[in-house]
């Protein structure tokens, strides 16, 4: 498969000893993909790395993707757009803000041109913006909704060969993964490397926005996805509903919407180890790990694993609902 290099890898594994203290539960450790460096880090450049190898092996010379308007991966495709030297179309959900912030800031700055669609937050009129970038003489690659394809997914199974040669180096064994699962191809390329390299420890994805897959079950748009992904790569293996846990309790007032869990998870990350996780993936699925710590899902012998995938940049497009006051009065 052909591959554009955008990120800095391997992204480091660190130990968060005061958080494990803190909450009581096994030793947490952290894979920072918020440090892959291209926009300020994040998974979706291991996704791009495949999609845009892809599109440039096919003479493309246009991006085009969306999200909604504080998207990291639209926000990750931009800079990788601008770092091969190709236009950027962003098809975002919302309307034009009079400041931008946080993701849309950065998009402006990689030189994204932005299309706002309103209530329609998942790409669902790029294929009519798409068909006026040919018709004006492009030929632009449709990076999809996430990077979550079998192409893209390809990126997180070779992050499991990754992760096994970090973890052989630092002679440890992981027992549970937890990360944020959304639009899939993150859990898809897991469940594929797991098993491609031989491992035992638990992914338990923790699902972001009820809404995601539509009216498909998410876990049958994951399972899919890993089995597609297989294929492509000639694996031989074949995936059932049993390699599939997501964790949909936890998705609060829904996709983007700050609540307790996230907030309590942000600060308390931020406080013991001085690691920032982000409003609406990490916090959420940290607040997730933190709330089954706490009801004592796993065991003082395990060795949890946090997949840290990004996402900081929105924090700051979402001060409002993150601020709150200490015992003084004063606001944080």
């Amino acid at each position: 498969m052909h591959r554009q290099q955008l990120g800095f890898f391997p992204t480091p594994i660190v130990k968060l000893p005061r958080l494990s203290k803190k909450l009581g539960g096994p030793r947490i450790l952290m894979k920072r993909d918020d440090q892959t460096g291209l926009a300020l880090g994040g998974n979706k450049v291991r996704k791009l790395e495949y999609l845009v190898g892809e599109a440039l092996a096919g003479g493309c010379d246009t991006l085009i993707t969306g999200g909604a308007e504080q998207s990291n991966h639209c926000r990750q495709t931009a800079a990788a757009a601008a770092a091969c030297g190709m236009p950027c179309h962003l098809v975002l959900g919302g309307e034009r803000p009079d400041v931008p912030n946080g993701n849309l800031l950065l998009n402006g700055l990689f030189g994204a041109k932005i299309h706002w669609t309103g209530e329609l937050r998942k790409g669902e009129k790029i294929p009519e913006i798409a068909a006026q970038i040919r018709a004006s003489g492009s030929k632009p690659y449709v990076v999809p909704y996430g990077g979550s394809n079998s192409t893209g997914a390809v990126g997180f199974v070779e992050a499991v060969r990754e992760l096994v040669i970090q973890l052989e180096e630092l002679k440890e064994t992981v027992t549970q993964i937890v990360f944020p699962s959304s639009s899939g191809g993150t859990q898809a390329g897991l469940v594929v490397g797991r098993s491609l390299f031989d491992q035992h420890f638990q992914l338990i994805g923790v699902g972001i926005d009820k809404a995601e897959a539509g009216d498909r079950p998410f876990d049958e748009l994951v399972l899919s996805l890993a089995n597609s992904t297989a294929e492509r790569l000639e694996a031989g293996l074949t995936f059932t509903h049993s390699d599939i846990t997501i964790r949909n309790e936890y998705f609060g007032d829904g996709y983007g919407i700050v609540g307790e869990l996230e907030q309590r998870a942000i600060r308390l990350v931020a406080e013991t180890e001085g690691i920032l996780v982000d409003p609406v993936y990490t916090g959420r699925a940290m607040g997730a790990l933190i709330d089954m710590i706490e009801r004592q899902e796993f065991s003082q012998d395990d060795t949890v694993l946090f997949w840290h995938t990004g996402g900081t940049p929105a924090l700051f497009s979402y001060a409002g609902e993150i601020a709150r006051r200490d015992v003084t009065g004063e606001t944080l």
